[in-house]
């Protein structure tokens, strides 16, 4: 009766606090720590315990990811690149692949086993192949860290093999995990799979499955990554989508897989039960044509560099805006997706959120003889 007057208390608390709700263990028990966020918005929804520093295990791959994608982004790898497996990669223990010494594979391949298997070898394999060693990628791990403001993180490893002094939060690796999710999307090519297979054409084809069991039995669940050592315990981060609202549930240091998959499911359920996201202006939508000087384009359109959305209970009425553009001083050339200024949301005539637009086009400056038939033709027409 006492639970459940408190999460009656609790639910009564979101209706007029609809962007944040304290932490109860009824969702949770099983966990150290956790949380439930909204990812387009950032909204922590549900809290547990979110600073507490422990060890999180193969979540530690997700920041492994991160600078995998960004390799290939960067073009420093690409996907069909080969890479030969050091012994040292190969000798990883814990969850793998079993590569071996000199054994050649992809580096799509790789990170599927990264993905999927949550294979050490492979991930090893990959920091090497990026940072020449693991060491060196490590470096690299921390210094992301730190650009991505966390305040509870340490890598010692690129694994999260149990070692002394490496830690980190369900807050910072639910901020790895959201930026993992907007910055790089092709990771859900990746963690969507529920089964796959490595090494088709050998006589050691390898069967792949996903040890995150939500993405086949949970709907709308396309991610993210599992964790198990004997220091974390059990750990998942779980992101599903339905209709337009993305939930990201963190829950570290659960006893067994079965209490993880059941509470992460708790969590992701009360989301979607409970809340709906307002989709204010989409990243498609062209927001104004503005005018450019000296320009190979007359006027160039600005849009949202991202969706723009808002969190509302169920039982919200969806909010009207008034909006407002704010340019920089425009210099040129300008890139698509470079920052050129600034929506305001207002309500009541007050600013309360500001976004980032960009324009949906290369503008580079004329040259000099462009500019100089500019404006001759202008004199002869009479302009000037």
């Amino acid at each position: 009766m006492k639970k459940l007057l408190f999460m009656i208390a609790i639910l009564s608390f979101g209706l007029f606090f609809p962007s944040r709700v304290v932490a109860e263990d009824a969702l949770i028990p099983g966990a150290k720590s956790g949380l439930l966020m909204e990812v387009s918005t950032g909204e922590i929804l549900f809290e547990k315990a979110i600073d507490e520093q422990v060890a999180v295990a193969s979540m530690t791959k997700m920041m492994s990811q991160i600078l995998i994608l960004e390799a290939v982004e960067d073009g420093k790898i690409k996907w069909d690149d080969k890479v030969q497996v050091s012994s040292n990669a190969a000798g990883f223990g814990g969850s793998q692949i079993w590569l071996q010494p000199n054994e050649v594979m992809s580096v799509e391949d790789l990170m599927k086993g990264v993905s999927m298997a949550s294979a050490n070898d492979a991930t090893v394999a990959l920091a090497e192949e990026i940072a020449g060693s693991e060491e060196e990628f490590v470096k690299m791990m921390n210094q992301k860290a730190k650009e991505l403001g966390l305040t509870h993180t340490n890598f010692v490893n690129s694994t999260g093999l149990d070692v002394e002094n490496h830690y980190s939060s369900a807050h910072d690796l639910a901020t790895i995990a959201r930026h993992l999710l907007l910055e790089h999307p092709k990771i859900l090519d990746f963690s969507s799979v529920y089964e796959d297979y490595l090494r088709v054409d050998t006589p050691n084809k390898f069967w792949l499955v996903n040890t995150n069991k939500l993405v086949r039995f949970y709907d709308g669940a396309d991610g993210l990554k599992t964790g198990h050592t004997d220091a974390a315990a059990y750990c998942m981060a779980v992101t599903a989508k339905r209709e337009n609202m993305r939930l990201l549930a963190v829950v570290l240091g659960e006893e067994t897989a079965a209490i993880r998959n059941s509470e992460t499911t708790n969590l992701l359920d009360y989301g979607f039960n409970n809340y709906k996201i307002q989709t204010l202006k989409s990243k498609d939508e062209v927001l104004d044509e503005i005018p450019i000087n000296k320009a190979d384009k007359s006027t160039v359109s600005v849009t949202p560099k991202k969706d723009i959305t808002t969190l509302l209970k169920k039982n919200q009425n969806t909010q009207n805006y008034t909006y407002n553009i704010k340019l920089n001083s425009l210099k040129l050339p300008i890139k698509k997706g470079d920052t050129v200024g600034k929506l305001l949301i207002q309500q009541d005539g007050k600013t309360i959120r500001e976004e980032e637009i960009t324009t949906t086009e290369d503008v580079h400056r004329l040259g000099f003889l462009k500019l100089w038939g500019n404006f001759m033709k202008d004199v002869i027409t009479g302009i000037h």
